[in-house]
């Protein structure tokens, strides 16, 4: 008999983390990851820039800031050793104002207390000769951030969850949940497993799924859907690393960049709109259950309440190329709407408050043999595999 029955409901980056890490913590326990979808991990750990995020931006002492610089480490090093695509090219936070200039200087500042190394301030002279199209005045590189091919590591983990004897079920919908006097009965479309522990990683459904186990959502998915341009081939010289801004803490949202992918290409984005649909990658993606639970819910509309130049904003860039490529042309000048070709989209399964606050941190519930991944955005795919080792020490209280 097995020591434990674990089920991890999500095929994504964070699920798959999770059983894998599960497997090395609880060698003689069985291990269920199960799937919606045909395929694992095709919504945010697809769908998402290819980053390897270091923890700069993140509140020191937060658990974001903490499982980044480790994720970051652990996930390079599952890259390497898998034979996966990555590369450690390195990142410009690019300043374009005096007011940048002060907030990059905090970011310096706060990127140290994480734990960063070799963070180098540049004037403009210096960090144009890597980068010798970027705009701005000062820049700060960050040498440890990278990009990596996130669906790659996600078919990694499902082989190797199955290698060492778990289950990982694909079209697996979970449906219900059951409590028993000795766990749960997780019932999908595939069957039903027991559980001795139901860990939820449900990413953009997490939610509803939280519910399922009769915990209440003290706070709701919101989905927010990220619109990318990519430069077209002959235009590829103009960014060489990862080109950011400098955020606003005015504003909840990063703002376009400039990102290099692991197979070849520059991404230019992304924007932030509402979705209509949990699972809506394009403007026309509407479904009525989701739309209806966004705008049912108070803490959207105090959300629009608090932010409604910067919605609309995001709303008109949208649909604009003009704009979008007016905001492009803040890191990168020479950059013309003609270099721009349409990208790709993906929709991140932000967790929000009744007040409208955004949840910032990796924010985990709990309930009766039951853990809950409630909000785990950006740097998630980084950390993914720190979050399962997170996950794994709580389970260990949960299930003595």
């Amino acid at each position: 008999m097995p020591q434990h029955r674990f089920v991890v409901i999500g095929g994504g980056l964070v699920g798959l983390g999770t059983a894998y890490r599960l497997q090395e913590r609880f060698p003689d326990s069985r291990v269920t990851v199960m799937e919606k979808e045909a395929e694992v991990g095709l919504h945010q750990s697809k769908n998402n820039s290819g980053v390897l995020h270091c923890g700069l931006y993140y509140k020191p002492g937060s658990l974001k800031a903490r499982l980044a610089v480790d994720g970051i480490r652990q996930m390079v090093a599952f890259c390497q050793e898998h034979g996966i695509a990555h590369e450690v090219c390195g990142k410009l936070v690019v300043a374009c104002s005096e007011e940048e200039v002060a907030r990059l200087k905090d970011l310096q500042q706060r990127g140290t207390a994480n734990g960063l190394q070799g963070l180098q301030w540049m004037e403009r002279a210096q960090f144009r000769e890597i980068e010798p199209h970027a705009g701005g005045i000062a820049a700060l590189r960050v040498p440890q951030e990278g990009i990596a091919d996130y669906p790659a590591v996600s078919r990694k983990l499902k082989e190797i969850i199955r290698q060492r004897g778990g289950e990982v079920l694909t079209g697996a919908e979970v449906t219900a949940c059951r409590q028993t006097a000795s766990g749960w009965v997780v019932q999908s479309r595939q069957g039903e497993r027991e559980a001795s522990l139901v860990i939820n990683c449900a990413g953009l459904h997490s939610d509803r799924v939280t519910e399922l186990t009769g915990n209440q959502r003290n706070v709701r998915i919101v989905p927010f859907r990220g619109e990318y341009y990519t430069l077209r081939p002959e235009k590829h010289h103009l960014v060489k690393h990862l080109i950011y801004p400098v955020p606003d803490p005015k504003f909840p949202f990063l703002g376009v960049h400039y990102t290099r992918m692991i197979h070849g290409g520059v991404e230019c984005g992304p924007n932030a709109v509402l979705a209509f649909s949990r699972e809506g990658y394009k403007k026309t993606d509407f479904r009525a259950g989701d739309l209806f639970d966004a705008l049912t819910y108070s803490g959207l509309w105090h959300f629009l309440q608090r932010y409604p130049r910067m919605c609309f904003d995001e709303i008109r860039r949208s649909f604009s190329k003009e704009l979008f490529t007016l905001s492009l042309q803040k890191l990168v000048p020479e950059v013309q709407a003609s270099d721009l070709a349409p990208g790709g989209a993906g929709v991140r399964a932000q967790a929000m408050s009744p007040n409208g606050d955004l949840v910032q941190d990796f924010h985990f519930v709990t309930g009766k043999r039951a853990l809950h991944v409630v909000n785990a955005p950006s740097p998630g795919a980084t950390s993914s595999l720190a979050i399962g080792q997170e996950i794994c020490g709580m389970a260990a209280q949960m299930v003595a």
